[in-house]
């Protein structure tokens, strides 16, 4: 046998608490069950209540270009008249406005026609006198018509201007090259305008009152029609039996709500596991508890029933063993429950140094092990072995491979607890080791079941602690091994080594380092 350090310090007691600490007091939060179709409708109406004022404003803006550009042409086809009239004559601006010129001025029975003609020196020829000038920066270019918008007696007009070369319009050809521009204006207000652009607005617009309140309804329609396969799938569910736990048919669904029926089975298959646990756990305990439970009752009316003092209380030590024996079923069964409901979810992994999570077990066991005669030893690598587990669940790994260990030892045999770690292939083990009469061959695939017992063993027992001891290994991604003991070279007592491998966590180092 390898050296060992043993531990010959009393046990100290280990109290651990089956309930959880309530993470913190949840305050209530008055929560508004919004509609799913309220909800798509509000995305989808509350757009397009927004762009339809949009639509209209750009409605505005586009009919009041296309209503300018052929007022526009009519204007500069007016200034250009006036304009072809205006001649210099020895010096002097004057202007040939012939009656049809003049009438061109003044057809529109509409809008108010205003119009000026100033010769080189800024001084009125003709036209209305409170025509604003233009300002521009840039220097004027003959014969080029140009627009703006002004007032002219407190009204806004539409203006369009021409700078008339007189050089080119003088009867005597001059000898100066000074340029001689006169401006002529004319003007329009924008009644026609305004009524056209009026009148475009009104016919995209009164199509709009009318396919806005079908858009609506056919919105709604689609809608509900689009929704109703969910309606369909809840009449489906509500439909069922208390006790069905299938998975829903998702033959009918649409697309987009597979994920959703498909989380559904989900739950419910969860579902089904955990409550096919609870019954396993209920059918389990009430079948084992009758016996113990069965030679109570007989163990206390035979003692009503006795008046020998040494019959008595023979019939209460059976009593008080049969007592023992139904706690410790109940403690192993819960904790096979608690072992089972597991999950990484319901209590994340913490990172734990498993040669210190063993000692603090074994200590728990060392005066059993002197009432038993059994050497118990300890031994542990050079370095810290961490890996990522949950505490409470491992302890209670250790102490069932423990009991089972000196359960099946001789008394004055041996029982090891040796932590080990292989950093190449980042493996930890935890290793039981024993020089008992071991676990045959034939045996070893049936001992992890619920309630199987060795025949010819003579050991009480529940047949649960390797059930409980499987169901945390796998909730940890363990693996476990059952072998001969390598140090025991009796044929008759083979020993028994029980291997535990888990994940080592990377950064192992050296214990050195820690303390």
């Amino acid at each position: 046998m390898p050296d060992a350090h043993r531990l010959n310090t009393p046990a100290t007691d280990v109290i651990t608490s089956d309930a959880t600490a309530a993470e913190g007091v949840a305050q209530a939060e008055e929560r508004t069950h919004r509609s799913l179709f309220g909800e798509i409708l509000d995305w989808m109406l509350v757009p397009l209540l927004l762009l339809w004022p949009l639509s209209i404003a750009i409605t505005y803006m586009v009919a009041k270009s296309i209503a300018n550009e052929p007022f526009d042409r009519a204007l500069e086809d007016k200034v250009t008249v006036v304009a072809q009239q205006v001649k210099e004559v020895n010096g002097r601006v004057i202007t040939r406005l012939t009656g049809p010129a003049t009438d061109i001025l003044h057809a529109d029975d509409v809008d108010n026609i205003y119009y000026q003609i100033l010769d080189s020196r800024g001084i009125m020829v003709e036209g209305d006198p409170e025509m604003p000038l233009p300002t521009e920066a840039d220097p004027p270019q003959p014969w080029a018509t140009k627009f703006r918008y002004d007032f002219v007696h407190n009204t806004e007009v539409r203006i369009a201007y021409i700078y008339v070369d007189l050089h080119k319009t003088q009867v005597e050809p001059q000898l100066s090259i000074e340029p001689r521009l006169a401006l002529v204006q004319v003007g329009e207000t924008l009644e026609k305008r305004s009524q056209l652009v009026n009148q475009i607005i009104k016919g995209v617009i009164v199509p709009e009152f009318i396919i806005l309140p079908v858009a609506l309804i056919l919105v709604w329609f689609a809608l509900t029609r689009g929704l109703r396969p969910l309606a369909e799938l809840q009449q489906r569910i509500r439909a069922r039996r208390p006790d069905d736990l299938s998975p829903i048919d998702s033959g009918y669904v649409p697309e987009e709500i597979l994920p959703l029926v498909g989380s559904l089975n989900d739950m419910l298959e969860r579902l089904s596991q955990s409550i096919k646990i609870q019954k396993r756990f209920i059918a389990d305990a009430a079948h084992q508890m009758k016996t113990p439970l069965a030679g109570m009752r007989m163990q206390s009316e035979l003692a009503l029933r006795q008046t020998d003092q040494s019959e008595i209380h023979k019939s209460l030590e059976q009593l008080a063993k049969s007592s023992s024996s139904a706690t410790r079923m109940v403690n192993q069964l819960l904790a096979l429950a608690r072992a089972e409901n597991q999950t990484p979810a319901t209590k994340p992994m913490q990172l734990l140094e498993l040669s210190e999570l063993a000692r603090d077990s074994l200590q728990n066991w060392v005066q059993t092990s002197f009432n038993k005669k059994i050497d118990l030893g300890f031994e542990q690598a050079d370095y810290s072995v961490l890996v990522k587990g949950d505490a409470t669940m491992l302890q209670e790994l250790l102490n069932n491979l423990i009991d089972n260990a000196l359960n099946y030892t001789p008394a004055g045999g041996y029982a090891t607890v040796r932590v080990l770690a292989d950093e190449g292939r980042q493996l930890a083990f935890l290793e039981i080791e024993d020089n008992g009469p071991g676990i045959a061959i034939h045996e070893r695939e049936h001992i992890f079941e619920r309630f199987y017992r060795i025949l010819g063993s003579n050991v009480e027992g529940s047949g649960l602690g390797l059930a409980i001891v499987r169901e945390i290994a796998q909730q940890h991604n363990a693996e476990i091994e059952i072998l001969n003991n390598p140090h025991c070279k009796e044929k008759k007592s083979p020993g028994c080594l029980v291997r535990i491998t888990l994940h080592l966590e990377p950064n192992t180092v050296p214990l050195d380092y820690i303390n």
